[in-house]
């Protein structure tokens, strides 16, 4: 582990239209000490090549032997992890420029091993779709449960508190399913400031179906953190619901 060194977590799969634009918002932090680790989940479009064209001995590229799904991806991205903070961007979402410096110094200045913050969301040209998302100012065990409030690209995590995050293979909610490994160890605390932007994409799973939705939260809970049946059912619906709830008092036209 290398103290004050924050670690990129990138996995990727056939984003070669938005990987550049990732990539590139990493490399204008403010914060200088990072490393961007991309793992690729055999692409087959032009990814290999927008990740070579970036000369920065910073990134380290991989690139899966057989497509392994996303949460393989992450969990192999995260054990070549060095640093002393585990931040999570996408390979189609951005960051704002003070993003690693503001979450940094608002961790160590109150001393937290968990946090995250504000976004805002963009369309696939990048468009600002003028809708921002915030969250509790605390989101405890409970209520991760209740909903997975922080979004993949705004949460952080010390390895010295938390140790090795590895989580099974899941389709989809594979972020979710992180949140709560580390729910369990820590409260996640709110950085209110706007630090990024999620790309909402036509495929996305939230544009899925209710049905999709309710089964892979129902695998979430069931297979991934190994609740009873019944007990994954009621999580999954009771997550929907809170689900409603953030988009009403979490997010708002901008």
């Amino acid at each position: 582990m290398v103290d004050e060194l924050v670690s990129i977590i990138m996995p990727s799969w056939n984003t070669g239209n938005f990987i550049g634009e990732s990539i590139q918002s990493v490399l204008n932090q403010t914060y200088k000490n990072w490393e961007l680790i991309i793992v690729d989940d055999c692409s087959t479009d032009n990814t290999d090549e927008i990740v070579a064209s970036f000369n920065e001995e910073r990134i380290r590229y991989f690139r899966n032997d057989k497509n392994s799904g996303a949460a393989l991806t992450r969990n192999r991205a995260i054990r070549e992890a060095r640093g002393e903070w585990v931040a999570f961007l996408d390979s189609d979402d951005l960051w704002m420029p003070k993003k690693l410096e503001y979450q940094i110094k608002f961790m160590q200045k109150n001393d937290l091993v968990f946090s995250y913050h504000e976004y805002e969301k963009i369309d696939e040209e990048s468009k600002p779709l003028n809708i921002y998302v915030s969250g509790p100012r605390v989101v405890t065990k409970r209520k991760m449960y209740n909903y997975g409030y922080p979004g993949c690209l705004t949460f952080m995590y010390s390895t010295k508190a938390m140790g090795l995050i590895q989580i099974k293979d899941i389709k989809k909610n594979n972020d979710y399913a992180i949140l709560l490994k580390l729910c369990k160890k820590a409260d996640c605390v709110l950085l209110k400031k706007n630090l990024a932007k999620y790309r909402i994409r036509k495929q996305s799973i939230s544009h899925d179906k209710l049905t999709k939705k309710l089964k892979s939260h129902y695998d979430l809970f069931h297979l991934c953190d190994e609740k009873p049946a019944l007990i994954a059912i009621w999580y999954a619906c009771w997550n929907m619901f809170y689900g409603v709830l953030k988009k009403k008092n979490y997010e708002k036209n901008i």
